[in-house]
């Protein structure tokens, strides 16, 4: 039988449970999976022990709330998970990285945010050294576009073996899964960290990303002729307007072209030539019949750009997608290893 609470006598946690409650009813986002366990734990038991509250004690309630809100002055973001988000880019990279693996392994920070933050090249190393079942742990909580990039840069034996062992990991229970996280962390720590902030392949790729498009063919010609399997891996690296048909979702068309001024895409699609045509196809194919129909009919007005504005027009449009993937609004398809 349901019961009416009245009065103002509730515990600190049961207005913690009606505040909760009340948010949660105004389709409140709340991420209470942040709050350490014992919290959420109690919060639950509260909940399910309460039944009613009269309208005058919720009233109260959400008035001393927000009397409290109200005096608090300044306040900080505890955990060190929070002071470390807070000082953005005043630390340094190396600072930041050795100060949120302590604290994963020292407090209560789930370590597999950090194993996630790991680069690319680091957990492609750590897959290949580690227990085959561990690595399969690894790859079952990594975000699914960073475990396809990361299998797709071991050996195809290897991928093989991970693959089937991710199959047992179904049964694993809290305290091993944070213990192996922790082992992955410290496995990091034993690994050499370079001074520079990219690795050299995905540095020169981002290079050659935004350079005319007669020195970047020059210089991949070079780099065939010094050292193929380097010139090979940059050729996956890089991301030009070239490779939009092949990296680009075609789903994530219309998002993409919401953030580009239509004269700079119109002068990346007028100047195009040669393998470059073939986006100009792919755009098109994958919007809406009347904005291409629009495009269209504007390509056939504007006049035909200089090389150099195309180039500009073009790493614009690249600097757009490169964008949205940074920010996890869309993921780019990996790019095939080209056939020897």
């Amino acid at each position: 039988m349901m019961k009416l609470i009245g009065g103002h006598g509730l515990t600190p946690p049961q207005k913690a449970a009606v505040i909760v409650r009340l948010l949660l009813a105004e389709g409140g986002d709340l991420p209470l999976a942040t709050l350490p366990p014992e919290l959420q734990a109690s919060l639950a038991h509260e909940m399910a022990q309460m039944d009613m509250i009269d309208r005058e004690t919720r009233d109260a309630i959400v008035s001393e709330f927000c009397d409290t809100l109200e005096q608090v002055g300044l306040s900080f973001p505890g955990g060190m998970d929070g002071a470390l988000d807070l000082l953005g880019g005043h630390l340094s990279a190396d600072t930041t990285n050795r100060l949120r693996r302590l604290a994963a392994i020292h407090g209560r920070a789930d370590p597999w945010l950090r194993v996630a933050a790991i680069p690319v090249p680091q957990l492609r190393q750590i897959a290949e050294t580690e227990a085959v079942e561990v690595a399969a742990v690894l790859f079952s909580k990594l975000p699914v576009p960073l475990g396809a990039e990361v299998l797709g840069q071991i050996r195809p034996e290897r991928a093989r073996q991970i693959a089937y062992a991710m199959s047992l990991t179904g049964n694993i229970d809290q305290t091993t899964l944070r213990r192996i996280g922790l082992a992955l962390m410290q496995a990091l720590d034993a690994l050499p960290q370079s001074a520079l902030d990219a690795a050299p392949v995905d540095k020169v790729g981002a290079i050659l990303n935004f350079t005319p498009s007669v020195t970047r063919d020059t210089v991949l010609a070079g780099l065939d002729i010094d050292d193929r399997s380097f010139a090979t891996e940059v050729r996956k690296a890089i991301f030009t307007w070239a490779n939009i048909p092949i990296r680009i979702d075609p789903k994530d068309m219309s998002k993409i072209l919401r953030g580009i001024d239509t004269p700079v895409l119109l002068r990346a699609m007028a100047g195009s030539k040669g393998e470059n045509l073939e986006t100009v196809g792919f755009i098109l194919a994958n919007i809406s019949p009347r904005m291409a129909e629009s495009i269209r009919e504007e390509l056939a007005e504007c006049g035909k750009p200089s090389e150099k504005e195309t180039d500009e027009a073009m790493a614009t449009v690249v600097a757009a997608i490169r964008r949205l993937e940074e920010a996890g609004e869309i993921f780019l398809i990996a790019g095939e290893p080209e056939a020897e």
